[in-house]
C-alpha cells in the first residue's frame, strides 16, 4: 500500500493532473475535498477525457473522476482487496480508516504480496 498517495482537488485541470501522474509514475489520483475523499481519477479517466475532444486545460477532474469510490478498510487482507478489485474491474483502491484516507493499494501492490508469500 502506498501510504502517501497522490491527491488532487476536483477543480484541477485534467491536463495538469495527467502531467503530474506521468511525472510521478502513478496510475491514479485521490480527489480530495479537504479531508473528504470525493473521488478517484485514473489513467482510464485521462483516456476518456482525451478521447472526448474537449480542451483538457479547461476540463476539470470533477468532470471525469469516479465520485464516491469503493474503498478498502485499513487492515483488509490482500486477498480480499484483490477479489474486490478483480470483481469490480479496479486497478486502484483507496484505503480508509473510518472517514480518513490512509493510503492507496494498487493491483500491482497486491500481486507483489502474493508473489513474495510462500505457497
Amino acid at each position: 500500500m502506498s501510504k502517501d498517495p497522490f491527491s488532487v482537488s476536483s477543480s484541477a485541470a485534467v491536463s495538469e493532473v495527467a502531467a503530474a501522474m506521468d511525472k510521478g509514475r502513478v496510475g491514479s489520483a485521490l480527489v480530495m475535498d479537504g479531508s473528504w475523499l470525493a473521488g478517484i481519477f485514473t489513467e482510464r479517466d485521462v483516456l476518456r477525457a482525451a478521447g472526448s475532444g474537449r480542451d483538457l486545460t479547461a476540463s476539470r477532474v470533477a468532470d471525469w473522476m469516479t465520485p464516491d469510490p469503493v474503498t478498502a478498510e485499513a487492515g483488509m487482507e490482500a486477498e480480499e482487496a484483490l477479489q474486490l478489485m478483480l470483481s469490480r474491474g479496479f486497478r486502484h483502491l483507496p484505503v480508509v480508516d473510518g472517514a480518513t484516507v490512509t493510503g492507496m493499494v494498487s493491483l500491482r501492490d497486491v500481486l507483489s504480496t502474493r508473489v513474495r508469500r510462500p505457497g
